[in-house]
C-alpha cells in the first residue's frame, strides 16, 4: 500500500508570486475547493510546502 495525499485548494493564489500560481497549476488545482490526489513523494511534498498557506492536505491510504 502506497501512501497518497489529497490536496485541496482553500485560498486563491491571486496576489501571490507567479511561481506559487504555477505550483498550484502544476499540482492540477484549477478552482477553489477542488481536490486532487497524488502519491506521497518528495517532489510533491516540496510543492505542497511551497504553497502550504493556500492548500489543505490530508493523508490517505491507497
Amino acid at each position: 500500500m502506497s501512501k497518497q495525499v489529497r490536496v485541496t485548494l482553500v485560498k486563491s493564489p491571486i496576489g501571490y508570486e507567479k511561481s506559487q500560481k504555477a505550483t498550484v497549476r502544476a499540482l492540477g488545482l484549477r478552482r477553489m475547493h477542488a481536490s486532487v490526489i497524488h502519491d506521497d513523494t518528495p517532489p510533491v511534498r516540496g510543492m505542497i510546502n511551497k504553497i502550504s498557506h493556500l492548500v489543505k492536505v490530508e493523508e490517505i491510504e491507497a
